[in-house]
């Protein structure tokens, strides 16, 4: 995924247009939405239940990252990148995990080689400790201290490829820090509500602080505006609080399913009968 409008550096005006590498990546978005409806579509077909909000909030999930590669980015050049950070990197991830595409693909594969083997994956030993909050938060949080607190923002300017990676990485270490907090599809192992809730609250905190550093100075060997800096840390801020406000909802409500199906598991004890008074 890359900046479709605007090129982090000194003194820099508004992109002319997408290029090649930002259509793609809005075709690819978009074109993923479509295979997600039509296997959504399939399984009801067959008569199994997917409910409609899920292929919605993956449509939508897939548009924002479309939208962010090659639509209208609102401000100034330090705002607009905000704005695609927020909807790549924090709430398209949220909206493509609630969707659950990995059960989804399980359950419209037909038994064979190709369901064992993602399931397989799905549950091997790297993908269980890649999908280890901490860890997962690590990676997404601490990309961007690294990207906004050192030369490489403003070395994406002077590199398309490193400008393409690195927003890839945005999009991907956003996608896992998600997964890993949610925990809607099935993996080998769960981690404990503990483990989720603290790494959100920790991942919360360090994304509110680099926001702060942001409103205060510019990353390195770049010059913004006053105010379009301002503004830019600020959609940061409370985007950003935003989007974990919602992975706490999901982390919350997926406690109290859990909750309430150990409640009705548990064996209740057994009513004495009481004998009436003669």
């Amino acid at each position: 995924m890359t900046l479709a409008h605007v090129h982090p550096g000194p003194g820099i005006g508004p992109h002319p247009g997408p290029g090649p590498i930002e259509l793609l990546s809005a075709a690819a978005a978009l074109l993923m939405a479509v295979v997600y409806l039509l296997a959504a579509g399939r399984l009801r077909q067959r008569g199994d239940e997917w409910p409609w909000w899920r292929d919605v909030s993956f449509s939508v999930g897939c548009c924002g990252v479309a939208w962010a590669a090659v639509g209208p980015l609102p401000g100034g050049p330090f705002t607009a990148h905000m704005v695609q950070h927020l909807i790549v990197g924090m709430a398209a991830p949220v909206l493509l995990v609630l969707a659950r595409p990995l059960t989804l693909t399980l359950r419209t594969l037909a038994p064979g080689t190709a369901r064992r083997g993602l399931l397989a994956l799905a549950r091997s030993r790297p993908v269980t400790w890649l999908l280890f909050p901490p860890l997962a938060a690590l990676l997404d949080i601490g990309g961007l201290w690294l990207l906004y607190r050192t030369e490489l923002f403003a070395a994406m300017r002077h590199e398309p490829w490193l400008h393409a990676v690195v927003h890839a990485h945005v999009l991907a270490a956003g996608l896992l820090f998600a997964f890993a907090v949610c925990q809607l599809d099935p993996v080998r192992h769960r981690w404990s509500l503990a483990a989720r809730g603290a790494t959100l609250l920790a991942a919360g905190a360090a994304h509110a602080v680099l926001a702060k550093t942001l409103y205060a100075t510019a990353p390195p060997g770049t010059s913004f505006a006053t105010a379009d800096l301002h503004t830019g840390a600020q959609v940061m801020y409370y985007g950003g609080d935003l989007a974990e406000a919602a992975l706490a909802v999901v982390v919350a409500a997926s406690w109290y399913r859990a909750t309430g199906r150990a409640q009705l598991r548990r064996p209740r004890p057994a009513r004495v009968p009481t004998r009436s008074a003669p």
